[in-house]
C-alpha cells in the first residue's frame, strides 16, 4: 500500500476510488523488474551530461605551454595576502625564470640572479613574460639586468 495524505482519504480522489490491491501488487512487481533498466538509462544520461559539460568547458580553455627557462610574472596578490601593498601597486611581479617543471602546470621559480623562490607555483598564479632578446641580458656581477652600455662603463 502507498502512503496517502489526509485530504485524499476524506475527498476520495481517483487514486483512492480506483485502487485495486491485486493490480497494485502486480504493478509494484513490474516496477521492481524495471529498476535495473531505469538505473542503466539514468547512468547513460548522466554520462552524456558530463560529457557535454566537459566539452563546453574545454572548448574555452586556453592552453599555456610553459617549459623550463621561460620567463614568467607571478601574481602579486598571492605573495601579499594581507593586502599591504596598496591599490596602486602593480598586479604582477617579476620577471622570474622557470627553474624546474614538476608536472604540467606546476613548477619552481627562480629570480634572474639564480635565487630559488621557496614555494611551488602553477599556471593560474603566473603569466608568461615575453621580453625581446635585445632587452634581455644575463645579470652582470649578480646585479639586475641592465643595458649593455652600462656594463661597458663599469668595466672601464
Amino acid at each position: 500500500l502507498e502512503a496517502m495524505i489526509p485530504v485524499e482519504i476524506g475527498m476520495h480522489s481517483s487514486r483512492v476510488v480506483d485502487f485495486n490491491e491485486a493490480n497494485n501488487e502486480e504493478g509494484l512487481r513490474n516496477l521492481i523488474n524495471l529498476v535495473e533498466e531505469l538505473r542503466d538509462k539514468t547512468t547513460i544520461r548522466v554520462a552524456a551530461y558530463q560529457q557535454r559539460v566537459s566539452h563546453y568547458y574545454n572548448k574555452r580553455v586556453n592552453p599555456r605551454p610553459l617549459k623550463e627557462g621561460n620567463l614568467v610574472l607571478r601574481n602579486a596578490a598571492i605573495t601579499d595576502p594581507a593586502e599591504t601593498r596598496g591599490k596602486l601597486a602593480p598586479n604582477w611581479e617579476g620577471p622570474y625564470k622557470m627553474k624546474r617543471v614538476l608536472r604540467p602546470g606546476t613548477f619552481k621559480l627562480e629570480t634572474l640572479m639564480g635565487r630559488e623562490i621557496p614555494r611551488f607555483w602553477n599556471v593560474d598564479t603566473t603569466r608568461k613574460r615575453t621580453i625581446p632578446d635585445r632587452l634581455f641580458c644575463p645579470p652582470l656581477f649578480r646585479s639586475p639586468c641592465r643595458p649593455l652600455w652600462w656594463s661597458a662603463n663599469v668595466l672601464k
